[in-house]
């Protein structure tokens, strides 16, 4: 048999047999996977989440997803948006392909479902209402900035201080870098969820036996977002629809 013969058997022989049919094939595990077709919530978070909210969901820059209460507050649909859309105005980047990002509608899906999943409580729990316009949909006075004043010294002096500028257990809330980088919502999130990674409470455990009200909530919301310096062309507060 010539060489040329040979060639031309050995590849009728291959493809036939295909590659996979060869010592040394790629188990499952190691086949090259396009990025679009990944799915799954372990590699999508630690790929473009864990950065910012920490490997395993707590102690990182940014607000802590392994919270069952956050979870809780923010709907599906709240955690969708935030992730594709991101938040004007602060690090929370838009991920969505449509908005510039990298992520697919599947992905972002599968990111929401596997946060819920994994560190959510199906378990129904009385929340104040998620936003402002929530809690004046559910016809509550918009939060007052004068009366934020008396509520943060009840529910957060004793922590940041009385003019919020930090005390001996935590750090100031009034910097103008921090509410420059932090949405009204963001806001209104930390003082609802506190950051249980940090040791900091929710709104039920500011004062002992003394949970905030809905528009005790909205008060301090109110007059943390009068502390931020205004710029013009800035978009705060109002044309912040952000989440988190």
């Amino acid at each position: 048999m010539t060489r040329a013969l040979r060639i031309v058997r050995t590849a009728l022989l291959l493809s036939a047999l295909g590659c996979d049919a060869l010592p040394g094939r790629p188990g499952e595990a190691d086949r090259y996977v396009h990025p679009d077709k990944v799915t799954d919530f372990e590699a999508l978070y630690a790929q473009n989440c864990s950065g910012c909210h920490g490997a395993e969901g707590t102690l990182g820059p940014a607000r802590a997803l392994h919270d069952p209460i956050y979870l809780a507050l923010a709907s599906a649909a709240v955690l969708k948006r935030t992730i594709a859309k991101g938040v004007a105005g602060t690090p929370m980047p838009a991920f969505a392909r449509a908005e510039g990002g990298s992520l697919t509608e599947a992905q972002i899906d599968a990111l929401v479902s596997g946060l819920q999943e994994r560190w959510g409580d199906a378990t129904k729990r009385a929340l104040p209402p998620y936003s402002e316009a929530d809690a004046r949909a559910a016809g509550q006075k918009p939060g007052d900035a004068t009366r934020g004043r008396l509520a943060f010294s009840v529910f957060c002096a004793v922590c940041h201080g009385v003019d919020g500028r930090g005390g001996d257990k935590a750090g100031s809330v009034v910097d103008s870098s921090y509410l420059g980088l932090v949405s009204d919502q963001g806001l209104r999130t930390s003082v609802i969820v506190g950051r249980p990674d940090l040791g900091n409470p929710d709104w039920r455990g500011y004062v002992p036996g003394r949970a905030m009200t809905d528009e005790e909530i909205s008060d301090v919301v109110a007059w943390l977002v009068a502390q931020r310096p205004q710029y013009p062309g800035q978009p705060y507060p109002e044309q912040i629809q952000g989440s988190r």
